[in-house]
């Protein structure tokens, strides 16, 4: 009852968002537009092998998103302790071993506390794992008694068990639907999750969260060309992974980054700005994830910073109705995490983020994984629903809404097996 209410709310609110008057639905709506070229830097000169591209334009294009669109990190900051609440707990009926721990980041005699909750399937072996955010708390993923719950700032949401923006015992399990553990661990993954409000609560206000740790003196919110939420939570993934470098039990050249909508988005950014990702997933990211901007269909620029101005850094707010100006779009970040494995997915009833946007970001990075000897998305047209697409850059659009589902991670774990297992473990 708890998971159809949830999604009852949560399409109540994102139709209130997608009904907006003016927003394109119809592809012959579309204006003209010219995309940026992946292989062809700012000063004009056209990138023709490896070695250019790797020193000259995926470079370039990094700077470009750090600068105009996420936010520079401004500065370093290591975990500053790690407290465990328990390792190798039994969990899933024998099936798995679960962990709990905080990272605790100490600066400017402020500190913040991450909870990071662990599941691997029990074996000797160090083990693949997949990281992503949970939207409402760890013990949302699982009908699990023994997960602890956040003390993170989280929207109000009585029906569910949110007061006064505080997490109660009523909403454990409420997203179970979208994680699918006993799936993950049964073949041969591990789960590694955490709250994305213990990084940065998802609200505009720049006075809580990771941000106030890097502040100078007097200073309340981040330059314009420094961090929104969107990269404070990717910054906050990378530090997850400092931590699963250090586990016996994970093999950390197999971590994988998925990520559901703004979280998706986050997750691109992570993957594109931090190498040691094995493999990246981006599930219905539309709007500044993995659709294409300048195609202004569903969501566009001006919406989502006028909806959500705290994600991004504020020199992304000039480019408001102007996406022809952007001197990026979104194949162009996707383009940075080659050689690594890519999926992008879509459904189709979420047409506020673009489908069809996103199926020719991941078809346009073509290009550059052919540089690396590597052959892009197979396809030329949009598959049909529910025929994946697979390869090192692989793509689905499912039937249904924007969510999550059983469906998605039977390809993601495909998907794993196909590009990072075996390719990993015939490396080593």
């Amino acid at each position: 009852m708890k998971t159809i209410l949830l999604v009852v709310l949560f399409i109540a609110s994102f139709t209130a968002y997608s009904q907006r008057p003016g927003t394109i639905y119809d592809e012959e709506k579309i204006p003209q537009y010219t995309l940026p070229e992946i292989l062809v830097a700012q000063n004009g000169r056209k990138i023709r092998n490896l070695k250019q591209w790797e020193k000259i334009r995926k470079p370039e294009i990094l700077r470009l998103f750090q600068q105009e669109v996420f936010g520079k990190v401004p500065g370093k900051l290591e975990i500053s302790e790690v407290i465990v609440h328990e390792n190798n707990g039994e969990a899933l009926g024998g099936l798995a071993v679960r962990k709990q721990l905080d990272l605790i980041f100490r600066r400017n005699n402020q500190e913040i506390s991450v909870g990071l909750l662990i599941y691997l399937p029990k074996t000797d072996a160090k083990v693949p794992v997949f990281l992503g955010y949970n939207f409402m708390g760890n013990h949302t993923i699982l009908n699990d008694p023994d997960i602890r719950l956040s003390q993170s700032w989280i929207h109000d949401n009585p029906s569910l068990g949110v007061i006064h923006n505080q997490i109660t015992e009523q909403s454990r399990g409420v997203q179970d639907n979208r994680w699918h553990v006993e799936k993950i661990i049964k073949a041969g993954y591990g789960l590694a999750t955490v709250y994305y409000g213990d990084i940065d609560p998802d609200k505009n206000d720049f006075l809580d969260g990771i941000h106030p740790l890097f502040y100078s003196s007097g200073q309340e919110n981040p330059a314009s060309d420094e961090w929104g939420a969107i990269a404070a939570w990717s910054w906050g993934l990378s530090r997850v992974m400092d931590y699963l470098e250090k586990d016996e039990q994970v093999n950390a050249k197999q971590v994988i980054v998925i990520g559901h909508s703004r979280l998706g988005k986050t997750a691109i950014w992570a993957a594109a700005s931090d190498p040691r990702f094995a493999a990246c997933i981006s599930n219905d990211s539309g709007c500044v994830g993995a659709a294409l901007s300048k195609r202004i269909f569903g969501e566009t620029v001006g919406v989502i910073n006028s909806s959500f101005p705290h994600w991004f850094c504020g020199n992304f707010k000039k480019y408001n109705g102007r996406e022809d100006e952007l001197p990026v779009d979104q194949h162009m970040l996707l383009a940075t995490i080659a050689p690594r494995p890519l999926y992008v997915a879509s459904a189709t009833e979420d047409l506020w983020a673009d489908p069809k946007g996103e199926f020719l970001s991941a078809k346009l990075v073509s290009k550059v994984y052919l540089l690396y000897g590597l052959k892009g998305l197979a396809v030329d047209e949009m598959p049909k629903p529910d025929s994946p697409v697979s390869g090192v850059v692989s793509y689905h659009i499912r039937t249904g809404k924007h969510d999550i589902t059983g469906y998605d991670w039977e390809q993601y774990i495909r998907f794993a097996d196909e590009q990072v297992k075996k390719k990993v473990t015939s490396n080593e």
